[in-house]
């Protein structure tokens, strides 16, 4: 049974950490060991038929429950993928589910990438009220993605760290939100206290242990049918759909329209990831709070000593 012990506010553990850091697959064991359900923060993840090029957490549903090896893994598979998904809305669904989870006596794992997804829960941040501006999505909408992360970096350097580069609606939804609130979306502060008590573990890698995974991830993602996967998608629904615009999706794409060889589109998706880690590193290195660890026993400790 999850106990609060002496603490007045209910206890969240988060596990965070750059891409193909293992934070799967500790989150998973250590669940298994403390009684705990598995809340995900990776804004790739969330959708439907997003499968083999976001590494989504293979698991079966059970009633209106996703599990992965027996666990509740909550917040994954559940967005359709033509369904437009904000920040606000994640937070209040992951609110949701952390809740439910320690009313059902168990502890709540918050476990992902995504630093937005992470803050949001973590801080209470206020979401800023910025209505789209259609006239300012306009402008933006024909510009390269390189283009509009350099608009960002230079309105919101801090949110440009957190955002996707190859992404060009949460570039533009970035954008819009820094000069509609006239401040940095990422370095706005939560109202009041935080919900709960969090203790935070960073999963650290060697940078060359952690190239060595990224790329056999890729190669195994090819192995195991991403070109398919992405053909099929296609036949269904627009390639400029928003959730189809992350690393390896538009790769794969560009393969499928002719621009680049599979082997050229393969390499992209190796670098890109790469520089997606590097940048999902230089957001968690911001949060002091964050417990750094290499070792999964260190991990176990903290939490057991959190948990008391």
């Amino acid at each position: 049974m999850f106990s609060m012990g002496k603490s007045r506010s209910p206890k969240l553990i988060a596990i965070v950490g750059p891409t193909a850091s293992g934070k799967t697959a500790w989150a998973l064991e250590l669940a298994r060991e403390f009684n705990a359900e598995i809340i995900s923060a990776d804004s790739r993840q969330i959708y439907r038929e997003l499968t083999i090029g976001t590494s989504k957490p293979r698991g079966a549903w059970q009633g209106d429950t996703y599990t992965v090896s027996g666990i509740p893994y909550h917040l994954v598979d559940c967005v359709d993928l033509n369904e437009e998904f904000t920040l606000a809305q994640y937070q209040q669904r992951a609110w949701v589910a952390i809740d439910e989870t320690i009313r059902r006596g168990k502890a709540p794992f918050l476990v992902g990438g995504t630093g937005l997804y992470i803050y949001a829960v973590v801080d209470n941040l206020v979401i800023p009220a910025v209505e789209p501006n259609q006239q300012l999505r306009a402008r933006l909408a024909g510009k390269p993605t390189d283009e509009l992360a350099k608009i960002l970096r230079d309105l919101d350097p801090v949110s440009a760290d957190a955002v996707d580069p190859a992404n060009p609606r949460r570039l533009i939804r970035a954008i819009e939100v820094a000069l509609g609130a006239n401040r940095s979306f990422a370095a706005l502060k939560a109202r009041g206290s935080a919900r709960y008590e969090t203790l935070q573990i960073g999963i650290t890698k060697p940078k060359e242990e952690l190239c060595e995974t990224i790329e056999r991830r890729v190669d195994e993602m090819i192995e195991e049918g991403f070109v398919n996967e992405v053909e099929s998608l296609l036949e269904k629904y627009r390639r400029t759909l928003p959730a189809l615009s992350g690393i390896g999706y538009t790769e794969i794409i560009q393969h499928l329209d002719g621009a680049i060889t599979l082997e050229k589109a393969i390499r992209l998706i190796k670098t890109h990831t790469r520089q997606y880690a590097r940048r999902q590193m230089t957001w968690f290195r911001r949060d002091k709070r964050i417990r750094w660890v290499q070792h999964f026993d260190e991990a176990r400790a903290l939490v057991a000593d959190f948990l008391g």
